[in-house]
């Protein structure tokens, strides 16, 4: 039943429309991707014609920590931590993908110690990475990408899978009791790297996003950022022992935060959330509710002959008389006689005669 009234909602309009000789249009020029019998209510896809909102703006923060690296955040006896903040502008291509230019700042502080002698005479090295990043970041949507296209109950929980690539940039300090040790005073290491082309760097992550209303968009995001230079941790130059803890080359970071999308636009969907079925399922269940009000013969059909009392012209056709549309009598030879009681049916009589020529 619910399968008919779709395709009734759905056929209807086209139906209507296409017997419409106003709304058909020339497919060979001005809508050359129409059939080529001619369309019914066609329009160019543009902005006036968009019933979703696509665009957005992002913001959140929350912890972040060095964790893949030769000096560490996290560590048995402590844990050191940072902050990662970023603001977006994002883009919704499909429902199940998107676009954002993202901007980040944000601050990891981590520690670590050499082996041996050198580590016992150096004591602990304490670090700090400053890092700015600029990055193009892709977005796709897995609920809708698995959603069942049939279900069309609300939802508000959605779970995205991020990947991008930037340009970064970052300064780090290393302290320790031993590094340029001048008499009884030591002077930090400081390495400052432009934001610019010579580090790329790339950030891959998941989100899982709640729809708070037409509006606003909640999101809890972990990302994991791979820096791809092996002075990021603020272990000094390339061959200091400090850089040489870990055989890694890249050291890369991690953070969790919570953010905010605001959704920018006029319609009362955004893409991300739109379900491109709902104007189906709604005509479905328009048609679903009014079918209970469609009454037939509210009148009755008194003479009992099939027509309605609404539109019988006759409203006392004899039992077992065979009517018309408009529920009169048929008399087939248009001699008076209906052919109920025609004697003759095909050949026009008198009625006093039943219908039956006079010999």
């Amino acid at each position: 039943m619910k399968l008919g009234l779709l395709l009734l909602a759905t056929t209807l309009p086209i139906a209507a429309f296409a017997q419409n000789s106003s709304t058909t249009v020339n497919s060979s020029t001005e809508y050359p991707n129409t059939f080529s019998s001619g369309s019914a209510n066609v329009q160019p896809f543009d902005n006036k014609a968009r019933r979703f909102r696509d665009w957005s703006i992002s913001v959140g923060g929350g912890p972040a920590f060095m964790v893949h690296s030769d000096l560490k955040s996290i560590r048995k006896d402590n844990i050191k931590w940072g902050y990662n903040a970023y603001v977006s502008i994002d883009k919704q291509i499909s429902h199940t993908f998107g676009l954002s230019i993202i901007y980040t700042r944000g601050e990891t502080k981590q520690t670590g110690q050499l082996a041996g002698a050198a580590g016992q005479a150096a004591g602990i090295a304490t670090a700090t990475t400053q890092v700015d990043q600029l990055a193009l970041l892709g977005d796709i949507n897995f609920s809708n990408l698995l959603r069942r296209v049939d279900n069309h109950s609300p939802y508000r929980w959605a779970f995205h899978g991020y990947m991008g690539i930037g340009l970064q940039g970052y300064r780090t300090s290393l302290h320790d009791n031993d590094v340029n040790k001048w008499g009884n005073k030591t002077s930090p290491t400081f390495i400052d790297v432009p934001l610019g082309i010579s580090s790329v760097y790339y950030q891959g992550g998941l989100g899982l996003k709640y729809n708070v209303s037409k509006l606003i968009d909640l999101e809890a995001r972990t990302m994991y950022f791979i820096s791809g230079d092996d002075e990021y941790d603020g272990g000094g130059y390339m061959y200091s022992n400090y850089n040489l803890i870990n055989p890694r080359k890249s050291d890369n970071s991690w953070a969790v935060t919570l953010g905010a999308s605001f959704k920018l636009g006029k319609h009362d969907s955004h893409l991300a959330w739109h379900d491109p079925l709902q104007e189906a399922y709604y005509r479905t269940s328009v048609l679903e509710n009014a079918s209970t009000d469609l009454v037939v013969c509210e009148k009755g059909d008194a003479d009992n002959d099939g027509v309605c009392d609404d539109w019988d012209r006759q409203l006392d056709t004899p039992a077992g008389a065979r009517v018309d549309g408009a529920g009169v009598a048929l008399d087939m030879d248009l001699d008076g006689v209906i052919d109920l009681y025609d004697k003759c049916v095909t050949v026009p009589g008198p009625v006093e005669n039943n219908g039956c020529p006079v010999k």
